[in-house]
């Protein structure tokens, strides 16, 4: 029981220190990251000096998690299943690319704007947990289809 309370107090203190970062930054404000991605018209290059501080503290933070070989608060860490770039992971980078390029949000930001009550970021979460539950359900569907197409098959 301690154990889940100390990792539910790490994830709960790691949540509120990105989220103070993502306000820091300004990346909850869809302007200024719309204003980042405008290369072509007012481009605003500051969000790129966000991203390089966070690679600056993520690369080697990966490192040394991997030189770990499992979490300090035990358990294992949870990586892909496998490390293809398919069609699956392609639509959904696409999906968000285009989502961040027309809102300014993405979902991270969007999820620590709600503490200021913003209206948009509202309906992007909205829009967005719906998206997660379709996809959920559409991939259970697929899923029961191809198991029921392979017992199909082997009789």
């Amino acid at each position: 029981m301690r154990a889940l309370a100390l990792g539910l107090a790490a994830a709960f203190g790691a949540g509120v220190l990105f989220g103070v970062g993502l306000v820091v930054s300004q990346m909850i404000d869809p302007g200024k990251v719309l204003a980042f991605l405008d290369v072509a018209g007012r481009w605003d290059p500051s969000l790129a000096l966000v991203m390089a501080g966070a690679l600056a503290v993520a690369v080697p933070g990966f490192w040394l998690a991997q030189a770990r070989g499992a979490p300090a608060l035990g358990g294992r860490f949870d990586t892909p299943a496998t490390p293809a770039i398919d069609a699956e992971l392609l639509v959904g980078a696409a999906i968000f690319g285009i989502g961040w390029g027309l809102v300014g949000f993405c979902p991270g930001p969007a999820i620590a704007s709600l503490a200021f009550a913003r209206p948009e970021s509202l309906v992007f979460v909205l829009a967005m947990l719906a998206g997660a539950w379709l996809y959920h359900a559409g991939r259970s569907r697929r899923e029961s289809a191809r198991s029921d197409e392979k017992r199909a098959s082997a009789t």
